[in-house]
């Protein structure tokens, strides 16, 4: 008895679960806690002058939420089609953001060994998205910290 009580606390490695999904053919994972909803892309309204990744913003039940293209933002192609696109709703820290992607894949458990940390990148390259890579049975999931989103436009971007 005592035995399978040790072999289960071995097993109960603390594991968060990710909302996996796809831009550009590649799979991306966002903290589960920080969804707050899944909605087909809809009718947004355009803000003038609002960077070229913001599509613009939505009326979900009575609160104003900026839509961001996330191949946009990432600084992937736009989408072909952009009726095809999933609007993720995300709840960072109190604010409210949608988030557009080409797919919703799945929900994952990954415990915090399983997530590598992000490569070192040439300063060219903003990476500040990247929490961390998980290798998964022949594929890359890029775990990705979706409170970059929040952080304030360089002056540069604004102007």
């Amino acid at each position: 008895r005592m035995d399978a009580i040790l072999m289960r606390a071995a097993d109960n490695t603390e594991r968060a679960e990710y909302l996996t999904f796809r831009l550009c053919g590649e799979e991306y994972a966002i903290d589960i806690l920080d969804v707050r909803e899944i909605r087909a892309a809809g009718a947004v309204t355009r803000i003038a002058q609002a960077p070229a990744h913001v599509r613009g913003v939505i009326n979900l039940r009575g609160t104003i939420v900026p839509i961001t293209d996330l191949r946009l933002a990432f600084g992937l192609p736009a989408a072909e089609r952009e009726a095809d696109t999933v609007v993720i709703i995300l709840d960072l820290d109190g604010a409210c953001i949608g988030v557009a992607v080409d797919a919703v894949v799945d929900v994952l458990a990954l415990a915090a060994d399983d997530i590598r940390p992000p490569p070192q990148f040439h300063a060219a390259i903003n990476a500040a998205f990247i929490r961390g890579i998980a290798p998964m049975a022949g594929r890359m999931l890029i775990v990705a910290d979706m409170a970059w989103l929040l952080a304030p436009a360089p002056a540069a971007e604004a102007a």
